[in-house]
């Protein structure tokens, strides 16, 4: 499971019929304090999350399919959560937004 940014969303009129009537979102890998750390994924939406989300994410096997509630679903990622804020030892680190 990763932490990540919500960059942007993918529009697509055609995709598997397995994930029809499901967002596609761009996420940024990040750090707990929010800095980026890696490339850009592209991921399915479980939770109805918007661009600027801090959100969770898990990476493929079984995990991705069980979040999306989809069998065989050809996916490797998927947002399962919202993240409010995070606390680490008593302190809430600001979160970053542009």
């Amino acid at each position: 499971m990763i932490l990540g940014r919500v960059s942007g969303n993918v529009v697509a009129t055609q995709k598997h019929g397995k994930l029809d009537g499901r967002s596609l979102l761009i996420v940024e890998p990040t750090s707990l304090d929010g800095e980026p750390t890696g490339e850009e994924l592209l991921a399915l939406d479980t939770v109805g999350a918007g661009v600027g989300d801090l959100v969770l994410v898990v990476i493929e096997g079984r995990s991705t399919s069980q979040a999306i509630g989809v069998a065989s679903a050809p996916a490797n990622a998927a947002i399962v959560g919202i993240v409010d804020h995070i606390e680490l030892e008593g302190e809430l680190p600001k979160p970053k937004r542009e």
